[in-house]
């Protein structure tokens, strides 16, 4: 049941960013190709006694006139499916977000689908605000948590700052020392840490390790922005004193300002995230991983040793 309701939502969405694809052009597009009929943006009518294969209206409803006959199915995203008397449909009537309206002496042969209650809610939204509005309420809120997050992180970046000195100062200089390493252990981390919950997800071991690869996960991203945040800092307030608090209140408050641009935002920060934790892995695991390579380097030496006493 979540999944059919998830597809419908994925549905509505992808047929929503169609729209926005397709609105440069004036007014409400329809295509007819093979007997199939396709209305972006507008209502569709199928024609008295027409004989089409499908007929689809992308926010619009579809119309199906008396003694039309639709071979396939009849779907309409964000609108009504209307059959006239004597109308009939051979495949499915879908409206998704809105109603089946059929009138005495209609016929149709497959399932008649209307969506989930999410479904009609999510495109009342859109109908009611608009495609411009809906993207201006999804970008306040988006920014509203964005420097909520950003807040809360300066906040406890400055309290770890004065409890212990030396660990973002430490993270931020790996990665500004090893760039390419920590971008790599944190793309591989974000990685591995995908295909363990996929792996591990709906068992009892999901259950007693997952909670807390999450929070460990959570921290690692705060510790991450927060060392990223005084690493922009560093670069942007070279004082004399170099003092980490102005520093890091100034990355942070960088980070804010990008983070608020549309999309390229969302991506720039994305990007201070992998790099972020990979400081933190790199951090903890590349002293480790490099113990471990010279140890195993000795036999070999040893053994190249021996050979040419």
């Amino acid at each position: 049941m979540i999944w059919k309701q998830s597809r419908q939502l994925i549905l509505v969405l992808l047929s929503f960013l169609m729209v926005i694809f397709l609105s440069g052009t004036a007014g409400a597009q329809k295509y007819e190709n093979n007997n199939d009929l396709v209305r972006f943006g507008g209502d569709l009518t199928v024609s008295q006694k027409q004989v089409v294969k499908d007929a689809t209206a992308i926010w619009g409803s579809v119309t199906v006139l008396p003694e039309a006959r639709v071979t396939g199915d009849a779907v309409a995203i964000g609108g009504d499916v209307v059959l006239k008397k004597g109308a009939s449909v051979n495949g499915d009537v879908v409206a998704l977000g809105g109603e089946v309206i059929r009138a005495a002496g209609t016929q149709i042969g497959g399932d008649i689908v209307t969506g989930s209650q999410e479904v009609k809610n999510t495109i009342y939204l859109f109908r009611r605000w608009g495609i411009q509005g809906v993207l201006a309420r999804i970008y306040l809120f988006s920014a509203g948590f964005h420097l909520l997050a950003i807040l809360a992180i300066a906040v406890l970046g400055v309290l770890l700052l004065l409890l212990i000195p030396n660990l973002l100062p430490t993270i931020a200089s790996t990665i500004n020392q090893t760039p390419l390493k920590s971008g790599a252990w944190g793309l591989g981390g974000a990685i591995a840490l995908i295909l363990l919950s996929v792996l591990i997800s709906g068992s009892i071991l999901g259950m007693l390790i997952l909670p807390v690869v999450h929070l460990a996960v959570f921290i690692a991203g705060f510790l991450g922005t927060a060392s990223m945040g005084l690493l922009i800092g560093q670069k942007t307030l070279t004082t004399p004193d170099r003092k980490p608090i102005p520093q890091f209140l100034v990355g942070s408050l960088i980070l804010a300002l990008i983070g608020l641009i549309p999309l390229m935002g969302g991506l720039f920060l994305l990007v201070v995230n992998i790099f972020g934790f990979g400081g933190i892995l790199a951090s903890l695991l590349e002293p480790k991983r490099q113990q471990w390579l010279r140890r195993k380097s000795l036999p070999n030496n040893n053994v190249r040793g021996g050979v040419n006493e």
